[in-house]
């Protein structure tokens, strides 16, 4: 059946789209490090990145429309592949600048695409598979992330590292290329398009400030917990990825069982359990009592954020207001530029202060989940 075979193919996507973050997050502190920077100045590193795919957005809803999902997600895996790549071997720092922004454009219309293409597998496929595939996206980026633990204490260069994964990735594109899928019949007219930069409404806002806490404590985990644990608690830099591997493996545990644990308890219980574990996890991530403690204090993060941008989507898509493209678009903007451009103004306050206020910050945040649990609840 073409549809099993394409959802191994999207699923092998969203594992490699995570191993690039997994190996990105495994070697920010030696980045960080060779470039002389400052929190500050890091960040603004960050937001390079991010402003890269904040740019891509509009751009791959075009070509989506016009090319399909499968062939863009197959072209943007390959450019992924290359520009993550070049960031590693960046000579300097405007030429890693650069290579950032083109990392951030590709990986950030690649999140697009290989969704949409989630999106029609799951429609032919006739039941739900869209969690699974997110969680293989975690599962890569946990995977990554302790290889990269591995590949510095083996005495790998940063550029050394890069080459050889995208190396590594190279069999992969054969095969995705390989794979045939037809294009999506388009769905209405221009008119149901939904905006880019959509904010949410009325009772929607809610539920957006829940997929925007649950993605910046994401983002925060992916972009300074391993420094936090070089800088302010002192461990090696060989051990300090596996905080974010931990972290990604209670997301990959909870999203997989994600669906089950909703529908039998719902979605409004389940969002303040999951906000009031993450608090928990942010509190033994900030107490630094001794490394153990730290990892657990992550993996328990990572079991309290992961279906809560899940969940936020599904209130999204039964707004009784919105159009489900318009709000849909509107909760995720919230989102994805929490993930994405929350980072690396936890970044400032990391210079500011320490990196352990900035994770401060993001418990304080994540506190208000359970008040904002009741957002998620769907109307029948």
């Amino acid at each position: 059946m073409q549809a099993v075979a394409a959802r191994r193919v999207v699923s092998a996507i969203f594992f490699m789209c995570g191993s690039f973050i997994g190996l990105w997050a495994s070697r920010i502190p030696h980045i960080k490090e060779a470039t002389g920077l400052s929190e500050g100045g890091f960040g603004v590193l960050l937001l390079i990145m991010a402003g890269g795919a904040f740019v891509a957005f509009p751009f791959t809803g075009v070509i989506l429309d016009r090319l399909g999902a499968a062939p863009v997600s197959k072209t943007l895996a390959i450019a992924t592949a290359i520009c993550f790549t070049l960031v590693g071997i960046a000579p300097s720092n405007l030429l890693l600048a650069v290579a950032l922004f083109m990392a951030g454009f590709t990986f950030g219309a690649l999140d697009v695409s290989m969704n949409g293409w989630g999106a029609e597998v799951e429609q032919a496929l006739g039941r739900p598979v869209m969690s699974s595939f997110h969680g293989l996206f975690s599962l890569g980026a946990g995977v990554a992330a302790q290889l990269g633990g591995f590949a510095i204490e083996a005495g790998l260069s940063v550029m050394q590292h890069f080459v050889l994964w995208g190396a590594l990735s190279v069999p992969f594109l054969i095969w995705f290329w390989s794979q045939a899928w037809p294009k999506a019949a388009p769905e209405g007219g221009d008119e149901q398009k939904a905006p880019l930069f959509a904010l949410p409404k009325g009772a929607l806002i809610l539920a957006g400030l829940v997929a925007l806490v649950a993605a910046l404590g994401e983002g925060a985990v992916t972009d300074w917990a391993a420094l936090y644990q070089i800088q302010d608690l002192g461990y090696s830099e060989a051990i300090a990825p596996t905080a974010f591997t931990v972290f990604s493996v209670g997301m990959v545990v909870m999203r997989l069982a994600g669906d089950k644990v909703v529908a039998r308890y719902g979605p409004v219980p389940v969002a303040r359990v999951s906000g009031l574990v993450a608090f928990f996890g942010c509190l033994l991530l900030v107490s630094g009592l001794h490394l153990w403690v730290v990892w657990v204090g992550c993996f328990i993060m990572g079991i309290g954020y992961a279906v809560l941008f899940p969940l936020a989507m599904s209130r999204a898509a039964s707004d009784p207001i919105l159009s489900k493209g318009v709000a849909l678009a509107s909760v995720a903007t919230l989102g994805y530029g929490a993930f994405l451009i929350g980072p690396p103004l936890l970044g400032f306050v990391g210079e500011l202060f320490s990196l352990r206020a900035s994770f401060v910050v993001v418990a304080l945040l994540t506190l208000a989940l359970p008040l904002l649990a009741g957002a998620l609840r769907v109307k029948d």
